[in-house]
């Protein structure tokens, strides 16, 4: 056999036996729930900036960038701004490979001052840009679904309230802008997962999820399948069930 065809057989098999292992899947949820307990996806930055999220899945999202080559990715949820910094760096290198003058559309309903200055100052902010608003807002929607509307290939990430009805609405809102066989990915669907306890002062909780709403959204809409292979290789991912890929 090929020896590169062999890596990806063998890969994929890794992948598959990793996603029916339930002792080291119970492992993993356990890292996830105590790990919490010190802010640990505080701990990262990417190129200066603080990215709250696993290394595992800031990988995994290079890779989907690497495949899909989007020309554009719109993400809710924009916090001191290490994501999209890491996403138009990615595009960055999509460009000086041949592949296409990707933007990142970030929006958030507060993009503090001393966030927006340290963003706009930032080498990568010739990619990015930033959208101050409600991302459920229709002017908001509106205005995303316009810049999206010339676009052929499409991504998109929905991290900013995590509450159900919040995470719902934007995905009937921007979900269907994403392209068949590119990604809409909804980050910390693993709050579903954790102890009720654990978000005393947040508005969401276990049963009401970013996880709950994608499983609401997937009941009408086939487009989209949840890509298990992605979480079961990671094993450490704030986004179980929430790597949706647009299959049709």
């Amino acid at each position: 056999m090929d020896p590169i065809k062999k890596h990806k057989k063998n890969v994929s098999e890794n992948i598959e036996a990793l996603g029916c292992d339930k002792d080291l899947l119970g492992l993993s949820h356990k890292w996830c729930r105590e790990t919490n307990n010190y802010n640990y996806t505080y701990n990262f930055s990417w190129m200066g900036r603080p990215i709250i999220q696993y290394p595992q899945d800031m990988i995994a999202m290079q890779e989907i960038i690497w495949e899909v080559k989007p020309d554009l990715i719109i993400e809710t949820g924009i916090a001191h701004g290490g994501s999209l910094i890491f996403y138009a760096s990615l595009l960055e290198l999509l460009a000086v490979s041949g592949s296409g003058e990707g933007e990142i559309v970030g929006v958030d309903i507060d993009i503090r001052d001393h966030n927006r200055k340290e963003i706009e100052a930032h080498p990568m902010f010739k990619r990015i840009n930033l959208i101050q608003g409600s991302s459920v807002a229709p002017e908001i929607i509106d205005r995303i679904r316009k810049i999206a509307a010339n676009k052929q290939r499409i991504m998109v990430i929905l991290d900013s309230n995590h509450t159900h009805d919040h995470v719902l609405a934007e995905l009937e809102a921007y979900a269907l802008l994403v392209s068949v066989n590119s990604y809409c990915v909804v980050f910390d669907t693993l709050i579903e997962d954790m102890p009720e306890d654990l978000f005393p002062d947040r508005p969401w909780c276990p049963g009401n999820s970013p996880k709950t709403a994608t499983w609401k959204y997937l009941e009408s809409h086939s487009e989209f399948e949840i890509d298990k292979r992605i979480q079961n290789k990671l094993l450490i991912t704030v986004a179980p069930d929430g790597y949706l890929k647009r299959v049709r």
